[in-house]
């Protein structure tokens, strides 16, 4: 199981690395980028192991990503952009939305039936509400020290 979670850390760290390198990220902070998409992507396989829905999983591994994306943003002072799009990569519902956009095509070619229209909008809302937790995870933190780390003018 130590193994299993290992290789996904360095398999999720690839493409958030990628994506850090195509954003022209500082060198310093390529490290990081790897190690925040290694922890998102474990974080959410972790949380799935203990049998929390994906949906939720990816929310609170977005939240997770995003309070230590402050962190760093603040110690290294670099924008948090910088780690937290690059970590989130690993994350995106790209099956999903590619499965419902195959049964869109799918419904166009041969037919609308009421078992293409439920794969459709399965995938499509889950597509949906998983970018929705991306968002919402990333976003949660930063609103909560911007509110309350700051003093009111």
């Amino acid at each position: 199981m130590i193994t299993t979670y290992i290789l996904n850390a360095i398999f999720s760290a690839i493409p958030a690395l990628g994506f850090a390198m195509v954003f022209n990220v500082p060198k310093q902070a390529l490290f990081y980028c790897a190690f925040g998409g290694s922890i998102t992507y474990t974080t959410r396989v972790a949380f799935q192991d203990m049998d929390i829905p994906l949906e939720l999983a990816t929310f609170l591994a977005s939240t997770i990503i995003g309070i230590i994306a402050l962190y760093w943003s603040k110690k290294f002072v670099i924008p948090r952009p910088i780690y937290t799009i690059p970590a989130i990569i690993p994350l995106l519902p790209g099956t999903f939305a590619f499965s419902a956009i195959i049964n869109l095509i799918d419904m166009n070619a041969h037919g609308v039936t009421t078992e293409l229209i439920n794969l459709f909008i399965e995938n499509g809302l889950k597509t949906i509400i998983i970018l929705g937790g991306i968002g919402l995870g990333l976003a949660l933190p930063s609103l909560y020290t911007i509110r309350y780390n700051r003093p009111i003018t």
